[in-house]
């Protein structure tokens, strides 16, 4: 391949200059360079932080409008979006209808590449389609390459239904592949050429984390680091509630655990009632007027680590 047509290539498509012996290393090797190329996703999305939060307010914005925030992809980029929309119910404890995914092929290309879907820009569109998209909602197409044409049919008709729209890329996105907020993560050639599985794959998880977690702390769903919106539906996940509210109420486990079935298993409804001294009822309608931080009690109660008083503080 000649120079001129290398450097054609987008960068996530271009030969790595360090990796054509890649297939001469021991296995340290290769994963200490693997481990160097994650390093370079961690900085890219550095770079790209501005774009991330700007998107993240979007998303808080529609969330709290009564919107949803969409995501579309392709592959790799598709299931990155089925997992991060998966996750995020049992996390903040929101509906799985507020934080949706579609992926290029459906259900089955979750765990089988599903040959020739990405390229279908008719099902892009129909996706959001599907999901009804409006005004209110935040489309998100996430593609490494920034060319996929399932997600530039769907942000496409994002934007002709008024919804707000994103892409999630790690090369330059070209005049067709047109959203509101674009945020890049430079991620560059992979160690195995094409493979975006890797750093970018990386970069891309990354990035939305940050998007769904500083939209739901922003709407309340955290509270002093804690996942106080938590459905306790499993052992594991009933013993961090009690320990939640033991810790947040300065409470032994036991009156903690009372406290928290008074409250029908539902943390921040738990903390309060006990900052307010109210029963559930009303102690809900306080909650939702002024919030946690609203109601929380003088600090001296929360210890910071080492015994000296944590100074109460707002968001």
């Amino acid at each position: 391949m000649t120079r001129a047509r290398k450097s054609a290539l987008p960068p996530t498509e271009r030969l790595h200059p360090r990796a054509d012996d890649l297939d001469l290393l021991p296995v340290e090797a290769v994963v200490r360079r693997l481990h160097q190329e994650d390093l370079i996703a961690l900085r890219a999305v550095r770079e790209a932080l501005p774009s991330i939060a700007t998107a993240a307010r979007a998303v808080a914005e529609a969330l709290r409008a009564g919107g949803r925030l969409l995501y579309v992809g392709a592959g790799t980029s598709g299931r990155l979006g089925v997992l991060d929309a998966s996750e995020c119910p049992p996390t903040f404890g929101v509906p799985a209808m507020r934080v949706q995914a579609a992926i290029a092929g459906g259900r089955k290309a979750l765990t089988h590449a599903v040959e020739g879907a990405e390229d279908d820009v008719g099902a892009g569109a129909r996706a959001v389609r599907a999901f009804r998209a409006t005004g209110r909602d935040v489309v998100c197409g996430i593609s490494a390459s920034a060319s996929t044409p399932y997600v530039r049919g769907a942000l496409d008709a994002a934007r002709e239904r008024g919804a707000r729209t994103v892409l999630v890329c790690c090369n330059p996105p070209g005049p067709l592949m047109r959203a509101d907020t674009v945020v890049l993560a430079r991620t560059g050639p992979e160690v195995v050429a094409g493979s975006t599985r890797l750093k970018a794959g990386t970069a891309t998880k990354l990035v939305l984390n940050a998007i769904t977690t500083a939209a739901f702390v922003s709407l309340g769903h955290v509270y002093r680091g804690r996942m106080v919106d938590v459905r306790p539906t499993n052992v594991k996940l009933r013993a961090r509630a009690v320990r939640m509210v033991a810790e947040l109420a300065d409470l032994p486990p036991a009156r903690a655990e009372a406290l928290l079935e008074a409250a029908g298993d539902n943390v921040k409804l738990a903390l309060a009632m006990h900052f307010t001294g109210l029963p559930a009822a009303q102690a809900r309608r306080r909650l939702k007027d002024a919030g946690l931080r609203g109601l929380e009690r003088p600090a001296k109660a929360r210890a910071a680590p080492g015994g000296k008083p944590r100074p109460r503080t707002r968001p």
